[in-house]
């Protein structure tokens, strides 16, 4: 069956750059089929500049996301805005007319030959369920490549799935940390999720930044206890994170969002084999870094 790409991109607030990432993805040796931006009440312009795109590229289509109510609506992300919103779109279009689906966000702009490759991916690996690349960000006045687990995991800003994949986990879950538990149901169910670290695309928002940085280290811990990642793990990335800008307090908002959705015994992904799997896969992680290389 021939490939069709259905990308659809929750966008709020990204005027500064979407312009840039739009002439990225024209530009692109396989454009996708279809690229839904979906509006999420953007107050900067955003809508008014996706509806020019569609009319200049005939690959572009544009929707509003309906008005939700947010848990906390000082944090989006943690109010699962973006996978709501992502949800909204996908219900406007018949994803049986697609064999792949990603989600990308708004301010991705990727190398001319990233779909085409992440496409070639998938068609010579029949049990490959997700694949993304990495982004490179512009911090510290310099550019940096992230690093993330290659062979396990895929950044929620850069996914794409069969589209077999995709329905056999129940599509994207509307709450924090879906981007975790997405690529686990994926490999539980037997599929392969991987990063592909040769393809990289420019990120025009630093990681976390939407919403304050430390706020995102300790959304980012909250997520850890939501996902059931062992306290040993939490305590082990507490410390990474404390290199990380700003240096020391990033470690610690970390630890405290985790230690603060404890107490409040937020509620947690409740499938046995879920946690089984999570639990297992971590193990293997850290012992596989504490051999000896050789």
């Amino acid at each position: 069956m021939e490939q069709r790409l259905l990308i659809i991109s929750p966008v709020r607030n990204e005027a500064d750059h979407l312009e840039v990432v739009a002439r990225a993805m024209a530009g692109q040796t396989r454009p996708p089929d279809r690229w839904l931006l979906v509006d999420d009440h953007s107050a900067d312009g955003t809508l008014e500049l996706a509806e020019r795109l569609a009319a200049e590229h005939p690959f572009i289509a544009v929707a509003q996301a309906p008005e939700f109510p947010l848990a906390d609506p000082r944090d989006r992300l943690a109010s699962a805005a973006a996978p709501r919103t992502f949800n909204a779109g996908l219900a406007t279009v018949d994803l049986a007319d697609y064999t792949h689906v990603a989600k990308f966000d708004g301010d991705m702009e990727l190398p001319p030959d990233y779909l085409e490759r992440i496409l070639a991916a998938f068609d010579a690996d029949p049990h490959l369920g997700m694949a993304g690349g990495l982004r490179t960000e512009f911090v510290r006045d310099r550019w940096r490549l992230e690093t993330v687990p290659t062979e396990h995991h895929v950044n929620g800003a850069l996914k794409t799935y069969s589209r077999e994949c995709f329905v056999c986990i129940g599509g994207i879950q509307e709450r924090l940390g879906w981007d975790t538990i997405d690529e686990t149901r994926a490999r539980m169910a037997g599929y392969r999720t991987r990063t592909f670290p040769d393809l990289v695309a420019i990120h025009h928002r630093p990681w976390a930044s939407a919403d304050g940085t430390l706020r995102g280290r300790a959304r980012y811990g909250t997520a850890a206890y939501i996902l059931r990642y062992p306290f040993y793990w939490v305590a082990l990335r507490s410390l990474k994170i404390a290199t990380a800008r700003p240096e020391v307090v990033s470690g610690g908002a970390f630890l405290y969002g985790y230690l603060r959705a404890a107490a409040r015994r937020a509620p947690r992904v409740e499938d046995p084999d879920f946690k089984r799997t999570v639990h297992r896969e971590t193990r293997d992680r850290v012992l596989a870094k504490l051999r000896p290389a050789g």
